[in-house]
């Protein structure tokens, strides 16, 4: 058994030489990607092309006007020079946003129902391309990969047969519970962070971020949203308690 922990720990140490280590902007928390930027912007360029062959694409002049022109005030604050963005409005009744890594942001039309100017607009896209400039995507999918590589090395360590089974399923319930959703909600306390600051910077009221997290609380009260700690997001109110502590900080950016 000690001669399987030195392995274990040997082949833990070689993997860390490996690893990039960076900053998050803003927050400057510690984090770990082994994807490097322009491997990121190519799976965002893969995933975007897909998307865009499947979803909808709106062709509402008036929303797609709005998402470009708070887009790109909100890119222009974030100041990476690196991303090449691009907003599409996906016709879907769905309250729903997302940004894949590299900087391609998808609003979806059934987000209006909860948002009421450009202010309350500029949060959603805030948030999305603060996930995309603290490289949330890269960080995630890397801390998957070493879970991974983990969990190869353990079953080489004790040769496999009947315990890779065993392994497996620690490892697979260990990436759910102990990886995957606990990083994917401090990613989103941080993009809500960051993209406060962004919108901010780009000439918006933070304090229209309470009224839109709001808006959605009563837009989604009826429906079946799974428990906070199986989600991937943060319960709605706990994040408004979050904003609120946050938007005197936040304050200092506004122009």
């Amino acid at each position: 058994m000690l001669k399987i922990v030195r392995r274990l720990l040997l082949s833990t140490m070689l993997i860390s030489l490996f690893v990039a280590c960076s900053k998050t902007p803003y927050t400057h928390r510690n984090q770990v990607v082994i994807f490097s930027p322009q491997q990121e912007l190519q799976m965002g360029y893969q995933a975007a092309r897909q998307i865009l062959q499947k979803e909808p694409v709106s062709n509402d002049p008036r929303l797609n006007a709005i998402v470009r022109k708070v887009g790109t005030k909100i890119a222009q604050a974030a100041a990476q020079p690196g991303y090449k963005w691009q907003f599409f409005v996906i016709d879907k009744d769905v309250p729903n946003a997302f940004c894949l890594p590299g900087g391609k942001v998808f609003v979806y039309s059934g987000l209006f129902r909860a948002v009421q100017n450009e202010d309350q607009l500029a949060t959603v896209i805030g948030h999305e391309v603060a996930h995309a400039i603290a490289r949330h995507g890269a960080e995630r999918m890397s801390m998957i990969q070493l879970g991974r590589m983990g969990k190869q090395l353990a079953t080489q360590a004790i040769g496999g047969g009947k315990y890779a089974g065993i392994i497996n399923q620690a490892y697979g319930a260990g990436e759910t519970f102990g990886m995957v959703l606990p990083f994917s909600r401090k990613f989103e306390y941080e993009a809500d962070e960051i993209g406060l600051y962004l919108m901010t910077k780009a000439g918006y009221d933070p304090r229209q971020a309470l009224t839109f997290w709001q808006n959605m609380m009563q837009l989604t009260r009826n429906s079946r949203k799974p428990p906070e700690f199986l989600s991937t997001h943060p319960a709605d109110i706990h994040r408004i308690e979050r904003l609120k502590r946050l938007i005197p900080k936040a304050l200092k950016y506004y122009r």
